[in-house]
């Protein structure tokens, strides 16, 4: 038993030198300066590392948000500059048709002043076209000076063509049976030759006009070609209006004249604006231009 406990007080003696040896080295080395300047180092090192990382992460947040920002402020002027480009490209389109339709009107005018007779322009504002007995109104009535049996006249591709007669007139609006209607008839003659006959609508503007009581003896006096005008007896129309050009000329056993079929010069799929004539007034703007 006394042999146990003097083993155990050297080991604590050995112990209590190995601590006492590592104070008085730690002691000297604080005092030699050593130690305070490596943990100097490493402390500076530690805080610059921290420094770094905090700033690096930091530039990389403040980053983020910056190229958010110029990314959004971009796509706003990208956004912008396409909307320009956008009313750049229909007011370009807009002066083109309001070039367009400045032209068609000065062509219009021209027309208008050329004629003889008195005349009212006029803008189709409905057709009907559901029927065979269609009909086309006009933005122009009684209180404009349209009377019905009128003559309704229209200038396209540089020509001049019969778009039919007023057969119905209000206080501001017309209506007008066009020469396609299936109850028009119109007196007509072929321009070259001479002959007379009558020329009546099928019910549809794509369909030819057909000419009747034209003599099988001419057959060889006409062309495929060939205008058809209006003949200006019974003073329903005015002379000489082109009606439409000879399309088909089909010579049948039992009939004794010609059926005789007409491309009409008017594409009235494209007519916006006629002229209503008055055939018992001049024209005054022709006078005037005239002096």
């Amino acid at each position: 038993m006394k042999k146990n406990q003097g083993s155990f007080k050297f080991k604590l003696s050995e112990l209590v030198l190995i601590i006492l040896v590592l104070i008085s080295g730690t002691l000297l080395a604080f005092k030699s300066g050593k130690f305070v300047l490596n943990f100097k180092q490493i402390g500076f090192s530690v805080v610059s590392s921290v420094e770094k990382g905090v700033s690096t992460v930091w530039g990389g947040i403040t980053g983020t948000f910056t190229s958010a920002k110029q990314l959004r402020t971009l796509k706003k002027d990208y956004n912008d500059l396409v909307l320009k480009l956008e009313n750049y490209e229909q007011m370009q389109r807009s002066n083109v048709d309001i070039r367009k339709e400045n032209e068609r009107l000065k062509e219009q005018l021209g027309f208008s002043q050329s004629l003889e007779e008195k005349n009212i322009p006029a803008q189709i504002i409905s057709r009907d076209l559901d029927n065979l007995y269609s009909y086309i109104t006009i933005n122009k009535g009684a209180h404009h000076g349209v009377k019905k049996n009128m003559p309704v006249v229209a200038y396209q591709n540089g020509i001049q063509g019969l778009v039919g007669k007023v057969v119905e007139v209000g206080l501001v609006t017309s209506q007008i049976m066009p020469v396609y209607n299936l109850e028009c008839s119109v007196s007509a003659r072929v321009q070259n030759t001479r002959n007379i006959g009558l020329v009546s609508g099928q019910g549809d503007p794509d369909f030819y006009l057909n000419m009747e009581y034209i003599k099988k003896r001419v057959k060889d006096e006409l062309h495929y070609g060939d205008i058809v005008v209006t003949s200006g007896e019974n003073d329903n129309y005015m002379r000489d209006i082109p009606i439409g050009t000879i399309a088909e000329i089909t010579d049948i056993n039992y009939n004794s004249s010609l059926n005789i079929m007409l491309q009409p010069i008017i594409d009235f799929s494209r007519l916006e604006i006629v002229l209503v004539v008055n055939q018992k007034e001049l024209n005054d703007k022709k006078e005037s231009t005239n002096d």
